[in-house]
C-alpha cells in the first residue's frame, strides 16, 4: 500500500521528506497517468508546497496535513481553472472566480491542490469512461486493462498511482465507492447534507454527496475535521469504536445472489469472522429495506435520474448535445419522458424507507459488498453499448440503495479476487451518523484488511 497523508505528514515532521519535494514526486508520477487529469495546476500547487515547506521548517504548521497534496475531480471549483465535468463541450466555459468552498477550507490547512481529476462525463456512469480526455487506468494491474470505476474515475487512479493521498470526489449513486472498491482503496461518501456545496457542479442534488477517496480511514478522519472544525467535524485524536460488542449486520439472503462474485462473498464473510473472533456482535438477518430499495430502483426507476436530466435539459436541447459522449446522452435522454407521478412516489419510498432501514438496523452497522465484481476489462465496455449498460446497472447495484437511503458509507479494501484485483466490503449506517460511521470504518478496517 501506498503512503497514505497521515505517513507523508510524519516525513514532513521528522525532515526526511519536504512538502516541494513531495510535489515533485507527485508530478513525476501525474506524467504516467495523464489521462488521470483534465487540468494539472502546478504554478499554484508549487507555490502553495513552498509555503508549507516554510512553516514545517519553523515548527509552525498550518494543519496535520499542512503540505500534502490533495487531487479535485473537474466538479469542484479551482480559482482561475474552468470546471469541465469531464465534457469537451465545456472547455470553453469561463474559468472559476474562486475556490469552491471546500477547497477554500482545505486551502486554509495548507493542503497542495495540485490539480483536477478526470471522471465520466457529466458523472453519469459508474464505470469511469470517458472518449474526450481518456480513460484512466490502473497501471499497477498485471494483464488487460480494467475499467477504473466511476464516475471518480481520476481521483481513483490519482490516489493509487501517488499523485495524491487524497482525491476530494463526489457519489451520486456509487461514484466515490466504486472506484475506490476497484482500485483497493478506502472511499467515504459522506450524508448529502454533510459538506458544503458551494462551487461544485451537481447531478442530483437529493442524491449527491462529498467525500474523499483515500489509502486510509484515518486520513478521511482528518479530512473531515478540516473540513467541518473540531465542533462539528471528526476530532483529531479519533479512536475507532471498540471491535469487541460492535453491531454489525450483514443480509445473507443478499450475498447469496448469483450477481456477487465467489470471492467478493468469501472475502466479506472471512472480514466478518475476523471481527466475531474479535468480539463484535455480527447479526445476519434479512435487511428489508435494503432490499425494498433494490426492487423500488428496479422496477419503479432511479430517484436521480429526472434530476440529472432537469439539470441538463437545456444542454440536450442544444446543438451542443451532438459532442456528448453518446452513452452518457442516451442515459440522459431516457429519462425525458420521465412521469412526475413516478418521481413522487420514489420520493416517498425513499422516505419511507430510510425511518425503516433506521428501524431495523437498531444501532447496528450495515455490511454489504461495495460492488458484487471486480473490475471489468475496459475494452468490451469501450466496443460495446449494451455491455457497457448492463455493467454500468451491475456495477451501482449495490451502491444505489445507500445513495437513495442517504446512508453514509466506507468502502474498505477486502483483499483479491478474479485475477488477483481488488474486492471491497462496504460498511454503511442511517444518515446523519457520520461521525460513529468513521469511528467503526477506523474500528474494522484492519480486520477487513486481514491486518488485525
Amino acid at each position: 500500500m501506498l503512503a497514505d497523508a497521515h505517513s507523508l505528514a510524519q516525513q514532513f515532521a521528522d525532515g526526511t521528506t519536504d512538502p516541494v519535494a513531495a510535489l515533485e514526486n507527485a508530478l513525476l508520477r501525474a506524467e504516467r497517468v495523464p489521462e488521470a487529469f483534465i487540468t494539472l495546476c502546478e504554478e499554484r500547487a508549487l507555490r502553495e508546497a513552498a509555503a508549507a515547506k516554510a512553516r514545517w521548517q519553523a515548527g509552525q504548521p498550518l494543519s496535520p496535513f499542512d503540505g500534502v497534496p490533495v487531487a479535485w475531480k473537474d466538479l469542484y471549483d479551482l480559482a482561475g481553472c474552468v470546471t469541465t465535468a469531464g465534457a469537451k463541450v465545456r472547455l470553453h466555459d469561463q474559468p472559476a472566480s474562486r475556490d469552491c468552498s471546500l477547497a477554500t477550507m482545505l486551502s486554509r490547512a495548507g493542503m497542495v491542490s495540485i490539480g483536477k481529476t478526470n471522471l465520466s462525463e457529466l458523472a453519469y456512469s459508474g464505470l469511469g469512461l470517458n472518449p474526450h480526455f481518456g480513460t484512466p487506468a490502473n497501471i499497477s494491474f498485471v494483464g488487460e486493462v480494467r475499467a477504473p470505476g466511476g464516475s471518480s474515475s481520476g481521483s481513483a487512479i490519482a490516489v493509487a498511482q501517488g499523485c495524491a493521498p487524497i482525491g476530494m470526489s463526489t457519489d451520486t449513486a456509487g461514484s466515490i465507492r466504486v472506484p475506490a472498491a476497484f482500485n483497493g482503496l478506502v472511499g467515504y461518501r459522506s450524508s448529502a447534507k454533510r459538506y458544503s456545496f458551494e462551487g461544485v457542479t451537481p447531478l442530483a442534488s437529493s442524491l449527491d454527496s462529498l467525500g474523499p477517496i483515500t489509502h486510509s480511514v484515518r486520513d478521511a478522519i482528518v479530512v473531515d475535521n478540516l473540513l467541518l472544525g473540531d465542533q462539528n467535524g471528526m476530532p483529531l485524536d479519533t479512536s475507532g469504536l471498540p471491535a469487541a460488542g460492535l453491531k454489525l449486520c450483514v443480509d445473507i439472503d443478499l450475498l447469496d445472489d448469483s450477481r456477487i462474485q465467489p470471492e467478493v462473498r468469501a472475502n466479506l464473510l472471512a472480514a466478518l469472522d475476523r471481527l466475531a473472533a474479535a468480539g463484535a456482535v455480527v447479526e445476519r438477518k434479512k435487511v428489508n429495506a435494503f432490499e425494498q430499495a433494490l426492487d423500488v430502483i428496479e422496477q419503479i426507476g432511479w430517484l436521480g435520474s429526472a434530476e440529472a436530466f432537469a439539470y441538463y435539459q437545456a444542454l440536450l436541447d442544444s446543438t451542443d448535445a451532438e459532442q456528448l459522449d453518446p452513452r452518457v446522452r442516451k442515459r440522459l435522454e431516457a429519462a425525458r419522458a420521465f412521469p412526475a407521478s413516478k418521481q413522487v412516489r420514489l420520493y416517498q419510498a425513499a422516505d419511507a424507507l430510510k425511518a425503516q432501514i433506521a428501524r431495523e438496523l437498531d444501532g447496528a452497522f450495515l455490511v454489504t459488498p461495495t460492488v458484487g465484481h471486480v473490475a471489468p476489462l475496459l475494452a468490451p465496455l469501450e466496443e460495446d453499448a449494451n455491455l457497457f449498460v448492463a455493467t454500468n446497472l451491475a456495477t451501482l447495484r449495490l451502491t444505489m440503495p445507500g445513495s437513495m437511503l442517504d446512508m453514509p458509507g466506507i468502502a474498505l479494501p477486502s483483499g483479491t479476487g478474479e485475477a488477483g484485483l481488488p474486492t471491497s466490503l462496504l460498511l454503511s449506517s442511517v444518515s446523519g451518523n457520520d461521525k460513529e460511521l468513521l469511528r467503526a470504518g477506523l474500528a474494522i478496517e484492519p480486520y477487513v484488511r486481514g491486518v488485525n
